[in-house]
């Protein structure tokens, strides 16, 4: 899933390409892809494109009088330019913007899941941004974890998108990875040095990661993330640090990729799938 070094860099791309464009009409292709009903999508027709910025894991475009469109591309969603529009369907499109003296945009998705969606959004309506917490960088988040007392496991909230936006499985690996804390921790059990270092490597990986997606050639968004992670990924490969054979911990939807060695003490954290087999 796109996380938010990847969406920054869409959201850019994007104003590069589009904005200062008026929209010529859309192409409404994924039948449950658009969240909302009013205000209706033809408003935006004939509207320039004033910005596109980013929140969380959505892009954010501005099209005036307050009137906004979310993007948010879920777990397989892509974004590329068609220079010269087309009139197909392809396989996984969630819907085409077609922008006068401009080319088009299309979204899709790889896979058999469809849960990218959009949204319209009208003057003082945040829509889904309203339950989001705060980004990575602000005063609020640096409180948190410096100050907080949150009990559950640290890999659990930094992907909680109510507690900390934009930060997803691949950037919190690497995160607890580059500040040598287990996966398992929590912030009652982090000392002072331990909350610094875990707050500065969220703001290390995603800047590197904002980095590296920018240096990035080719479409406006990529579907595969893998070489963008130091560890996620990336299990029974070296560690890059100390070279020990990094591990997992594996749930249903999503798993938890360490280092033994260097996060926790050369205890290998239960693996749920695993002891499940061997029943």
């Amino acid at each position: 899933m796109p996380e938010l070094p990847q969406m920054q860099a869409l959201a850019e791309r994007l104003a590069d390409a589009v904005g200062g464009h008026a929209l010529e009409g859309y192409e409404p292709l994924g039948f449950t892809a658009l969240k909302t009903v009013i205000p209706a999508p033809d408003e935006l027709i004939g509207r320039t494109l004033e910005s596109v910025g980013r929140r969380g894991k959505y892009a954010v475009m501005e099209w005036g009088d307050g009137l906004r469109v979310l993007l948010h591309l879920s777990q397989a969603g892509r974004v590329d330019i068609e220079g010269t529009p087309k009139k197909t369907k392809p396989r996984g499109a969630v819907v085409r913007w077609r922008f006068v003296d401009g080319p088009a945009v299309l979204v899709r998705e790889h896979g058999t899941d469809r849960k990218a969606g959009w949204w319209v959004l009208g003057a003082g309506d945040d829509g889904p941004l309203v339950k989001l917490g705060p980004e990575p960088d602000s005063a609020e988040f640096e409180e948190f974890v410096l100050k907080g007392d949150d009990k559950r496991r640290v890999h659990t909230w930094l992907r909680d998108q109510r507690t900390v936006a934009g930060i997803g499985r691949g950037y919190s690996d690497d995160a607890l990875w580059r500040a040598q804390l287990s996966p398992y921790a929590t912030l009652p059990q982090l000392n002072a040095d331990e909350r610094r270092r875990l707050l500065d490597a969220v703001h290390a990986v995603l800047a590197d990661g904002l980095e590296k997606e920018r240096a990035r050639t080719g479409g406006l968004s990529e579907g595969k993330l893998g070489t963008n992670f130091e560890v996620h990924g990336r299990y029974d490969t070296s560690c890059p640090r100390c070279g020990e054979d990094l591990k997992r911990v594996s749930y249903e939807s999503h798993e938890v990729v360490y280092c033994p060695k260097c996060q926790t003490g050369g205890k290998l954290l239960a693996d749920r799938r695993m002891s499940r087999l061997l029943k």
